[in-house]
């Protein structure tokens, strides 16, 4: 795309930017997985989240795997569809797929967690930043154990690591998804104070379900 002359010549690509990464981040593959695989639904398992986490609970590691690479894949497949019309168009579309994910209309706006399509997003949009992310997720949780402790750390870095080796437009996109993937944990973080977080590979959490990797 040209460069915008004015609002009303950029607001319609914009506007197309935000409804098409949306609709890419909407799409529920937790819940349309395991229906497929014959698990029933999603929602009525665990902790009743649509991400890969939950998905592992119920005993599938393949369909949880699946789940978090497409997760990961619908922010990929926003951000780098959205560059081809410049890195605002990358922007708007790549976090309106993260919204989707974790807004989706379809599920009355109940979706994920959001880390796996933070990731996806993170990798599509600039990779190196991505590449930052996952590794700092694998080194905090092999160091602390915690896998919902290890995505909030790799969330909260990235927008710095972002904004001072990559740009600070990704830098500001990497902060507004860390905020709303803090938001998204908070009972994750009440329990972490209290010290009722599982550890990665526990074998039961207070509620009697699997711990698993991020969503």
């Amino acid at each position: 795309m040209p460069d915008p002359i004015s609002w009303s010549q950029a607001a319609p690509y914009y506007a197309l930017a935000i409804f098409l990464g949306y609709l890419i981040g909407s799409v529920p593959f937790g819940l349309v997985l395991t229906r497929l695989a014959g698990l029933g639904d999603i929602r009525n398992i665990g902790s009743g989240n649509i991400g890969a986490t939950n998905v592992l609970r119920t005993g599938r590691k393949d369909i949880a795997a699946l789940t978090l690479l497409l997760d990961g894949g619908k922010g990929t497949a926003a951000a780098l569809a959205g560059g081809l019309y410049g890195p605002d168009i990358m922007v708007i579309a790549a976090f309106s797929a993260f919204i989707g994910h974790l807004f989706p209309v379809w599920l009355k706006f109940r979706g994920g967690k959001g880390v796996a399509t933070y990731l996806g997003v993170l990798l599509g949009a600039a990779w190196p930043v991505g590449a930052f992310a996952c590794l700092t997720w694998l080194v905090a949780a092999a160091v602390a154990r915690y896998s919902s402790l290890s995505a909030l750390i790799a969330a909260l870095l990235s927008p710095v690591f972002a904004w001072f080796y990559v740009s600070p437009q990704i830098g500001e996109l990497a902060a507004a998804m860390a905020v709303l993937v803090c938001i998204r944990h908070h009972q994750n973080i009440a329990r972490l104070l209290k010290g009722e977080e599982p550890k990665i590979g526990k074998k039961k959490t207070p509620d009697g379900t699997q711990p698993a990797p991020p969503q």
